[in-house]
């Protein structure tokens, strides 16, 4: 559900301000500290190796991703289980899973600097601590509403942030040609990871019930995760992430700030509640688990196609792109499912559009702002933290305004709209931001 952040790779080689560095001296590990009155450089962009360690990077990222992310979008199973146990409202066990989800916002400054602090690889390690332990407490928590608040809101979200800052832009460090790619595969990893965990946690749930699920998740979690940490490396230190509010004198941070911030909203609300509706179809719990898996499938493969398709038309274009087809499958296809086969098709479509979003937004900030990255993404991150914490939650107060998941499809209609129109807003604002780069229709923008 997942999902970036503090620091990416500054796509400017940094000046040295005292004596030279030789290449032999560059940081490859955790270790962060250097000599005094030396700073460390990165290295140029032309020495960015566009491969080797990098694959292995590719693939440790993307694993963990599998779980941070996929975590967060197989929450609708979850949450379907808890409602049918009366734990508490639809909208109320949204915010359960948002809040988690918001932590990526929340806590992109201080926990970039954890990181900073800790080194890629240690952040990533207690990252992945975090989000196990998160899913092992919950299972002692999913009697209690105010239990679940914490140790999936509080514990598993610092997780899930501190994963999302380590990984999401060290790819940047490792590709610059094949940069869309690189991190359209990474975050195909939750895509992936959602599909495969929301089979299994119903699975689970049906054989061992709700407690046990999130114990059996959390330390599987655990076993996969640390081991994939321990093969991350930086090529040179992160610069530490503060707040330049220059930027706010320039229109397209504004707009990338607004629009990104708007995207937020919508991208929950199809995972959160695709199992929901389907019981209103009706179909079986079995057969949600599987369109949510399906969603999430699908999402990889938007996340590794968007990406993509940046590195030919621009990575704006491609986010454009990607927010419109989910604003599309939202407003026409999603009010028209009334049986499954269109509804099979608005899972495909938006979890096409969905995934786009995660595998651009890195690419769109270094292609805006090359050196100033890591400022830049730091400060519009911090834009998606209320529609993290309150996106789904609002599409789960129109749902219970207008009679709850039991009252039928047309229950459903007002978040579906308001989702939809979410997305199309957003696809403005990064329209604005294309055009103040380049008015021309056919560049790479």
């Amino acid at each position: 559900m997942g999902i970036v952040v503090a620091s990416a790779l500054e796509r400017r080689s940094i000046e040295l301000t005292s004596l030279p560095v030789q290449p032999s001296d560059y940081n490859t590990g955790d270790n962060h500290s250097s000599p005094p009155q030396q700073e460390l450089s990165a290295p140029p962009v032309d020495d960015i190796p566009d491969g080797g360690y990098g694959w292995v990077i590719v693939s440790a990222c993307s694993l963990i991703t599998a779980f941070f992310i996929g975590g967060t979008y197989s929450w609708g199973v979850m949450q379907a289980a808890l409602a049918n146990e009366k734990l508490a409202s639809d909208s109320t066990l949204a915010f359960v899973g948002s809040v988690a989800v918001s932590w990526v916002a929340f806590g992109a400054i201080p926990c970039s600097r954890v990181i900073r602090w800790l080194g890629t690889r240690n952040g990533a390690v207690l990252g992945c601590l975090l989000l196990g332990l998160g899913d092992i407490l919950n299972g002692f928590s999913s009697k209690s509403v105010g239990g679940l608040f914490f140790t999936n809101g509080i514990v598993l979200g610092l997780g899930r942030s501190l994963c999302f800052l380590a990984c999401g832009t060290l790819c940047s460090q490792w590709f610059k040609r094949r940069r869309g790619l690189a991190n359209g595969l990474v975050f195909a990893g939750g895509g992936v990871g959602g599909c495969v965990q929301s089979i299994a946690m119903q699975a689970l749930i049906n054989r061992v019930g709700i407690s046990w699920t999130f114990r059996i998740m959390g330390f599987v979690t655990l076993l996969v995760t640390v081991p994939a940490a321990m093969l991350l490396k930086e090529r040179h230190p992160r610069a530490t992430a503060t707040i330049d509010w220059s930027l706010f004198k320039d229109p397209k941070f504004v707009l990338l700030f607004l629009g990104s911030g708007i995207a937020t909203f919508p991208l929950l609300v199809p995972p959160f509640f695709i199992p929901l509706y389907a019981s209103s179809l009706p179909l079986s719990q079995n057969t949600g688990s599987v369109l949510l898996a399906l969603f999430n499938i699908s999402s990889a493969v938007g996340r590794v196609g968007f990406g993509s398709f940046g590195d030919v038309v621009g990575p704006l274009s491609s986010l454009s792109l990607s927010l419109i087809v989910s604003a599309v499958s939202m407003l026409a296809i999603w009010p028209e499912s009334n049986t499954l086969a269109p509804f099979v098709v608005f899972v495909i479509i938006n979890g096409l559009g969905n995934g786009g979003f995660f595998a651009t937004m890195p690419s769109v900030v270094g292609h805006v702002y090359g050196s100033r990255v890591s400022v830049a993404f730091a400060m519009i991150v911090t834009s998606w933290s209320i529609g993290y914490i309150m996106g789904a939650p609002v599409a789960g107060w129109l749902l219970d305004l207008y009679g709850g998941s039991d009252a039928g499809r047309a229950a459903y209609r007002p978040a579906m709209y308001y989702a939809g129109s979410m997305s199309l807003g957003s696809a403005t604002f990064i329209m604005g931001v294309r055009y103040l780069i380049s008015k021309q229709l056919l560049a790479f923008a």
